[in-house]
């Protein structure tokens, strides 16, 4: 049972109707949690023109999604691991790639770095050591995706702390946390040796 009520268009507020009505057009649903958002329009308002604006960025709506799903995994946020598993098999993750994602690695070696760098970054709370960045940057990540990797971690610990906070009801497929152990194949690509 949600912890904060669903926000109707029709019991809106004017701007919450308008913010809700773009969501609608742009995605052809309205997703729970941005009704929770809509409690607050300023709220909703600025996760739409944060998730906006890091959307014009260097990094691909796959990646981002990929980043979505291991920050969603490192908080146990159940609401958010389903929602970007749906959102990313949209943008052409296939399950593998999904499940790697979420266990903090891609056979990608460039994306393998984003989401180590993601995931250090939301269990360090942002407090990197030189060489967190060094293995980053050696791995081909500029310090555009740094700074815009930071952007994405914030923006989903944002959304999974509201879906905690408001335990925000499931509206997509349900992807439980807790992803199975990784294969061996994983295992290795995850440091770089996999070869594929």
């Amino acid at each position: 049972m949600p912890r904060l009520p669903l926000i109707q268009n029709e019991t809106a507020s004017p701007r919450a109707q308008e913010l809700l009505a773009g969501v609608q057009k742009k995605l052809g649903l309205v997703p729970n949690m941005t009704r929770v958002l809509a409690h607050s329009p300023a709220a909703l308002e600025g996760y739409l023109a944060f998730g906006g604006a890091l959307a014009t960025g260097t990094l691909s709506a796959a990646v981002r999604e990929e980043l979505a799903l291991v920050v969603g995994e490192t908080h146990g946020c159940g609401y958010c691991l389903s929602a970007h598993t749906a959102i990313g098999k949209k943008v052409g993750l296939k399950e593998d790639a999904i499940l790697d994602a979420r266990r903090g690695r891609s056979k990608d070696p460039k994306t393998n770095a984003l989401l180590v760098l993601a995931r250090t970054i939301a269990l360090k709370r942002g407090e990197l050591t030189d060489a967190d960045l060094r293995t980053a940057r050696e791995a081909g990540v500029s310090d555009a995706e740094i700074v815009e990797v930071v952007g994405a971690v914030a923006l989903n610990v944002y959304t999974n702390w509201l879906n905690h906070v408001a335990a925000t009801p499931i509206d997509f497929p349900e992807v439980k946390p807790g992803v199975p152990a990784a294969d061996t194949h994983a295992t290795s690509c995850a440091t770089g040796a996999c070869g594929a």
